[in-house]
């Protein structure tokens, strides 16, 4: 019987399996292609060429690379101490009000990521809504805080908030409260109750709220562009260049390829150590 369920199984994921082929598979291997293409040859009769992937390293690609993942690591890092109290909250403390805070953050992805930013340009700017009324009431004014590395942080901080936040509530909800309460009435006190319990626990969700975050906001370039004021060239900005202005596509699909390659080991590593079951709620 059991074999039977695998085989039904098997048969029905195949469409999805095929559909999955055809949008991601197939595209990849395009820009994999492209990546071993000679500059404006469209054509794989030729003999393989790597150059592209050379040119990363010697017109220093690889510093845009490691600023986009610095800064990734970073927001997820921020996003990961600001989303835990909320997700706690959500997960232990508000019960019905939680489906409220949850329909308000959503809400806030019904909206264009580049109109938010741009909003945040208006207020944050010299001259813009913080800084005029600032001058207005007190007579002071300041700058603008806009086109630095901090500011970009923030607005990856501010833009992917849903993603760290709705994994790390399901994880912190799979934390049994007799755990808690057992560790307490035994003396543990709360900081040894969140470093043994709670964080090991939550794992899976920790996990999967941070690799979604970090995903999302290494491959990010509105914060940059619009925030940043390209203070700093991250690794997107540089793809949508060579692909545009630069009409270089073997460059382009090379530096695709890395961050994919980077990115794909790094989910492949993560997941791998999920327990996806348990998530989903098919194991307690």
């Amino acid at each position: 019987m059991e074999r039977l369920d695998k085989r039904l199984g098997a048969l029905c994921a195949m469409p999805i399996v095929a559909l999955l082929t055809l949008s991601f598979l197939a595209p990849l291997c395009v820009v994999a292609a492209f990546s071993i293409m000679p500059e404006k040859v469209f054509s794989l009769a030729n003999v393989p060429d790597f150059s592209a992937y050379a040119e990363i390293f010697r017109q220093g690609y690889w510093r845009s690379l490691c600023w986009s993942l610095g800064m990734a690591f970073a927001a997820t890092l921020c996003l990961l101490v600001l989303c835990w109290p909320l997700a706690f909250a959500m997960a232990k403390v508000f019960k019905k009000f939680t489906l409220v805070l949850t329909i308000g953050v959503v809400m806030t992805l019904f909206v264009s990521e580049n109109i938010r930013m741009f909003g945040w340009v208006l207020t944050l700017m010299k001259g813009g809504l913080v800084e005029g009324y600032l001058r207005h009431w007190f007579g002071v004014g300041f700058d603008g805080v806009l086109y630095n590395v901090p500011i970009i942080v923030f607005g990856l901080v501010y833009v992917y908030f849903p993603f760290m936040l709705f994994p790390l509530a399901q994880g912190i909800s799979m934390v049994p409260d007799d755990a808690r309460q057992a560790a307490a009435d035994l003396g543990a006190s709360r900081t040894r109750i969140f470093f043994e319990i709670d964080l090991p626990l939550a794992a899976p969700g920790i996990m999967v709220g941070s690799l979604l975050t970090f995903v999302l906001a290494a491959g990010a370039l509105a914060e940059s562009k619009l925030l940043g004021g390209q203070a700093v060239i991250v690794i997107a900005d540089e793809i949508e260049t060579a692909f545009t202005y630069g009409q270089n596509w073997p460059l382009g699909s090379a530096l695709s390829m890395v961050l994919i390659t980077l990115i794909g080991g790094l989910a492949i590593w993560a997941v791998s150590r999920v327990d996806l079951d348990t998530i989903m709620g098919g194991k307690r």
